[in-house]
């Protein structure tokens, strides 16, 4: 059977409950400067929170064991959008200052007898409402980490898939996209894809997902990133950064084993698509170059790309590289054409164009400097063997560009 004078003690906290709740938010307007910048509606839900959380208080006092759950249901009178208005650290003072009032206050309304026994019961009470508040903002947080997983995922979608809108831009704003150098959207972007990972060691002990440790890595090395895995590969969009090789090889160790393949860098994220485009492509040919440097950027997998049925790298090699040497008299394309027939041998090459050595030397100079492919360089070779062939499939009219 209930204590008589505890059930009255119960009753005339009852009756003080609307007082302590006064008292509260016209602590809340002296004490925290913030409070007062929050709007009406706002301040209203604060007040519902204030109001519960001393009405809880009165029932969880009346009878601890029955009303156990009491603390954990005083923000129920809240919204969702609660923990977007206030941070856990506001929530806090909120509930340091409410505390303190009723400690303070109790004194002018319940018997002297009656303040000891209530003040150790608000201590209690204190504690089991800091946890549930804790427990409120942790939900909160998963809640959102869960939507932006599932909006960054969309976002890299859009990109990979070329349909990237306007959406995107508000998408990436919503993710606190900045570019690392600049306004949303507006600095240099590349798209970087390599093979998913299995769940290293190191990602379990850290307790976190391979996206939030890319995300950290490239922060560190200056630029920002939105990551999702998509199949079996890792994609990685990086902005605010003009050498993503650079940066991508602190990234590597979370890639799976496999090509890393580097997308040209384009202007913003809305002409991510371009990049996307050439490191997917890339990382499909990739396996035809065992030797490529990890990571390797896309442009330098031009002919295995053009192998493979990638469109866009033939006409590329085929402008970029054929049809500049087309221009003039042609004798730099037959210098360069006799030389790669020859089996790379300068002398083989002049004595079959009845000219010097170093005229032959002249013009694979020449053809390095307009190009960037240097002939002498076996890799760089086999490029241009493979453009001059794209070109004159491509390109038959010298001068003409394919489009």
């Amino acid at each position: 059977m209930a204590d008589p004078k505890h059930v009255a003690r119960a009753e005339r906290l009852q009756h003080a409950t609307g007082a302590l709740a006064t008292a509260a938010m016209a602590a809340m307007d002296a004490k925290l400067p913030w409070f007062a910048t929050l709007s009406a509606q706002d301040r209203s839900w604060i007040g519902l929170v204030a109001q519960s959380g001393i009405s809880a208080f009165v029932e969880w006092f009346r009878d601890p064991e029955a009303h156990s759950s009491m603390p954990t249901r005083i923000f129920g009178s809240a919204p969702r959008e609660f923990t977007r208005v206030i941070s856990l650290h506001q929530t806090v003072d909120l509930v340091r200052t409410t505390i303190e009032t009723i400690e303070n206050t109790i004194g002018t309304l319940l018997p002297p007898d009656d303040v000891p026994i209530v003040h150790e019961a608000i201590q209690r009470y204190a504690r089991e409402v800091a946890f549930a508040a804790a427990t409120v903002y942790a939900q909160a947080a998963e809640m959102r980490g869960a939507w932006d997983a599932r909006l960054e995922a969309l976002l890299v979608d859009s990109v990979i898939r070329g349909e990237a809108d306007e959406s995107v831009r508000s998408r990436a704003s919503a993710l606190g996209w900045t570019g690392a150098a600049g306004t949303t959207g507006a600095a240099e972007v590349a798209v970087v894809v390599g093979r998913a990972p299995a769940e290293p060691a190191e990602v379990r002990n850290a307790g976190s997902n391979v996206a939030d440790l890319v995300r950290h890595a490239a922060r560190e090395a200056g630029a920002d990133a939105l990551c999702a895995i998509q199949g079996d590969r890792l994609v990685v969009v990086l902005g605010g950064t003009s050498e993503p090789v650079e940066i991508v090889q602190k990234l590597a160790p979370w890639f799976g084993p496999g090509p890393i393949v580097v997308g040209p860098v384009v202007k913003d994220l809305m002409s991510a698509v371009t990049s996307a485009r050439a490191a997917v492509a890339g990382l499909r040919a990739a396996v035809a170059w065992p030797g490529a440097p990890r990571p390797v950027p896309a442009d330098e997998l031009l002919p295995e790309r053009s192998l493979s049925g990638d469109g866009h790298a033939r006409r590329q090699l085929a402008n970029e590289v054929y049809g500049p040497l087309t221009m003039g008299d042609g004798v730099l394309l037959d210098t360069v054409s006799a030389y790669l027939d020859s089996g790379g041998s300068i002398e083989a090459t002049a004595r079959a164009m009845f000219i010097h050595a170093n005229t032959v030397r002249y013009r694979l100079k020449r053809v390095a400097d307009i190009t960037g492919y240097n002939p002498l360089n076996p890799r760089d070779s086999f490029t241009l063997r493979v453009a001059l062939a794209l070109g004159r499939l491509l390109n038959p009219e010298p001068g003409s560009t394919v489009l």
